[in-house]
């Protein structure tokens, strides 16, 4: 499935995403967010992004292997719930060690009661642009 959203790519865009402290832990994932930077999409000549997206798993999850799965999973997730997201923000997810063994099911409900936590979640699709998170 195809992603609206870019990559976050720059440990910076990370940082800045974690200093917001805008996060829902849910079993199966962390979800960070915060409003995109204005500035640092200026440099590029594309045409903006509804939204941009990160993935990360420490070692905490396991070797490798696991890690890269965990990923994998995340990246799967949101390829089937971003659409609802809100767009107008940079999102961080992260892996839990859970992520790796958690039915693929609950997972998608993590992510999804993760963003409503937020109150990132629109049902509508595609998620209108105006207004503030309720």
């Amino acid at each position: 499935m195809a992603m609206p959203g870019a990559r976050l790519t720059r440990r910076a865009d990370y940082l800045r995403v974690a200093a917001t402290r805008k996060k829902a832990a849910t079993g199966g994932l962390i979800l960070q967010a915060a409003p995109m930077n204005p500035s640092a999409l200026s440099s590029d000549p594309s045409p903006a992004p509804s939204f941009r997206i990160g993935y990360t798993c420490s070692r905490k999850v396991g070797n490798a292997v696991a890690r890269n799965r965990a990923r994998r999973r995340l990246k799967e997730a949101a390829a089937r719930l971003f659409a609802h997201a809100r767009p107008g923000y940079d999102y961080v997810l992260i892996g839990r060690s859970e992520t790796v063994s958690r039915p693929f099911a609950q997972l998608l409900a993590d992510l999804k009661a993760a963003l409503e936590k937020l109150g990132l979640y629109c049902e509508s699709e595609p998620c209108p642009t105006a207004g503030k998170p309720s």
